[in-house]
């Protein structure tokens, strides 16, 4: 769908603020589309990005920060969100055994089977929305990084 119709607006300054409205508008719509699929595995998309971080370390623990700092939403209550996943058995809270101060995650075997599951049709998800080419999408993420260039 064009981003006119989608915002039923034809009037923009510039073809690089349309290009900033479409990336925002774009993000929210990916969002939408990934939260109805990960609802039928009772995970959010802040959840799921949080088991997904932990899979990548895993059998590694992480402390809370270095998950914070690797969200995609770097507003995330990641606390709030491993009680929550700890709650549903997917993680496990325990103390650092280098740093008594440090609370360590780690992804449980239930957390890895739901990660795995839920990763099929998420992927395949992707598969059906992002009908772009290999090429495409490394030119997209070039263009991407272009624009986040100025990141801190």
């Amino acid at each position: 769908m064009k981003l006119e119709q989608a915002i039923q607006s034809t009037k923009f300054k510039s073809e690089v603020q349309k290009a900033g409205l479409n990336i925002l508008y774009t993000a929210w719509w990916l969002k939408t589309v990934t939260s109805k699929e990960l609802k039928a595995f009772g995970l959010t998309h802040e959840q799921y990005n949080v088991l997904r971080i932990l899979k990548g370390s895993y059998p590694e623990q992480m402390c809370v920060k270095n998950i914070a700092c690797r969200m995609i939403e770097k507003n995330s209550n990641v606390p709030r969100i491993i009680d929550r996943l700890e709650l549903k058995k997917l993680v496990e809270r325990s103390t650092s055994a280098f740093d008594k101060r440090e609370t360590v995650i780690t992804l449980t075997e239930r957390g890895m089977r739901l990660l795995a599951e839920s990763s099929v049709k998420i992927d395949r998800l992707f598969g059906e929305v992002l009908t772009i080419s290999e090429e495409e999408g490394a030119a997209l993420n070039s263009l991407l990084e272009k624009v986040r260039e100025n990141e801190e």
